[in-house]
């Protein structure tokens, strides 16, 4: 679900420049005016599109929970951490465009991808495909106590949530569930994404260290071998052989850019850091599974 919110963290992230150049010297009502008219607009819409996409072949049901905690090895709910995550970034930034207190726009914008998916849950609790997930509201609260907790502790982000994604050969034996293409696969597919926590070294020391300002050590989370949510379904060769895929998740260690403090005299190539600055920049990485440690050199 998290990637559908990319084009809008794009337009965001494209207007996410310093404090300085952003934030006018007083509060801009007119400003906050178009901003809630923009958002409400998009919300609406946005549900609407999910109800016709999503929900419509369904049948609806009675509100009921539903527990999908081991589903995809837990891949799903970091998903929905970064997606929290990056939504209330916008929305931090939003506000502070305003010129509204800093502290404000945490609390009021930093809210907003969780309170955004907590209504997706909600109608997922009257489909009688899918049900309100509570675990699902636990990695939607992560991702916003990331956000925050940093925003109100540092007033900067030293551990970034990041993404980053390679095709898989599984895809092909369930299409309808991993996706026909690349563009089905980047949202479909959880075997061929990573999750990150890319943290900022540097930014832990008040005085000046060795360590580059943009250099960051990042520890992924990913899994392997599922064509199936809990479990895998019997699957067959041409010649009738069953097919077994192991699932396993993955542990990663490596280096990771923050391209958000590489600042350069051309605003286009500012404005495109900050543009993909939630893909981890692939790098050589330690992975760690169940069968021991291998060294991969583009973790990606």
């Amino acid at each position: 679900m998290w990637c559908l919110i990319i084009p809008q963290l794009i337009i965001a992230q494209s207007a996410d420049t310093t404090h300085s150049e952003v934030i006018p010297s007083s509060f801009n009502k007119k400003r906050l005016i178009t901003i809630l008219a923009t958002e409400s607009a998009l919300y609406t819409g946005s549900l609407i599109g999910l109800n016709q996409l999503w929900y419509k072949n369904y049948p609806r049901s009675s509100f009921h929970f539903f527990d999908d905690s081991k589903d995809w090895l837990q891949m799903d709910k970091v998903g929905h951490a970064i997606t929290s995550y990056y939504i209330g970034k916008i929305g931090i930034n939003l506000l502070d465009w305003t010129g509204m207190p800093h502290n404000k726009s945490i609390w009021y914008g930093g809210m907003l991808g969780f309170t955004y998916q907590t209504v997706i849950e909600l109608l997922d609790g009257y489909s009688a495909e899918w049900g309100f997930s509570i675990s699902d509201i636990g990695g939607n609260t992560a991702g916003s106590i990331l956000l925050m907790g940093q925003e109100l502790g540092w007033k900067e982000q030293r551990v970034v949530l990041k993404y980053s994604f390679h095709q898989t050969p599984f895809a092909k034996y369930r299409p309808n569930l991993l996706g026909h293409n690349l563009q089905e696969n980047l949202i479909k597919d959880y075997n061929g994404q990573t999750y990150w926590l890319s943290i900022n070294i540097a930014s832990f020391f008040k005085k000046k260290v060795l360590f580059p300002k943009w250099l960051n050590v990042a520890l992924g989370y990913g899994a392997d071998g599922m064509i199936g949510g809990s479990k895998n379904p019997a699957m067959a060769d041409a010649n009738g052989s069953p097919i077994y895929f192991d699932r396993y998740r993955q542990f990663y260690l490596s280096l990771d850019i923050d391209l958000t403090r590489i600042k350069t005299k051309s605003k286009l190539v500012n404005t495109l850091f900050k543009t993909i600055g939630f893909i981890k920049i692939p790098a050589p990485a330690l992975e760690f599974n169940k069968y021991g440690v291998k060294g991969n050199w583009i973790g990606f």
